[in-house]
């Protein structure tokens, strides 16, 4: 079974990161979505949250052979401990790919036999980052078009507090 980790903050899931999981599962047998604890980005949900929402978006869509768990150590050490040597990373922009570029290429030091592999979005998402969706939400702006329902109703609450 193919299986490839898709980690992020995902604070929150977007609709872009969704696409990139449909279009993994194309190529891939499963999909984890590995939920990165990351305190220190100073997310607005909590981790808890963070993969509680990315569970909820994952059934709203129906998404077969996608698991969502969280993690708190190297990427490349839960990638060891899962048994996978695949780690998919979305390349929205040029800023993305010098930041990925390097990721990629610490990971493959650390350990040379996991593979990253790069999905450019498609393109209603490109310009798409969770950051750009929490400022629309604190605004009050409409986010239909950028997130499941789910995270549009969690992003509400958080807002309205």
């Amino acid at each position: 079974m193919k299986k490839i980790i898709y980690p992020g903050s995902f604070d929150p899931i977007t609709n872009g990161h969704l696409d990139l999981i449909k279009r993994a599962l194309i190529i891939f047998d499963e999909v984890i979505v590995a939920v990165a604890k990351r305190e220190e980005k100073r997310p607005l949900f909590s981790w808890e949250e963070r993969i509680d929402l990315a569970k909820k978006a994952i059934k709203e869509l129906d998404l077969k052979n996608v698991v969502v768990e969280g993690y708190n150590s190297l990427l490349i050490d839960f990638c060891k401990e899962k048994n996978i040597f695949a780690i998919l990373r979305g390349l929205r922009a040029v800023a993305d790919f010098d930041y990925e570029f390097q990721m990629a290429l610490t990971n493959r030091k650390l350990s040379p036999e996991i593979e990253t592999i790069f999905f450019v979005p498609s393109p209603e998402y490109i310009f798409l980052s969770a950051s750009l969706v929490k400022e629309i939400a604190k605004y009050g702006g409409c986010l239909k078009k950028f997130v499941p329902s789910c995270v549009e109703k969690a992003l509400r609450e958080k807002f309205s507090q």
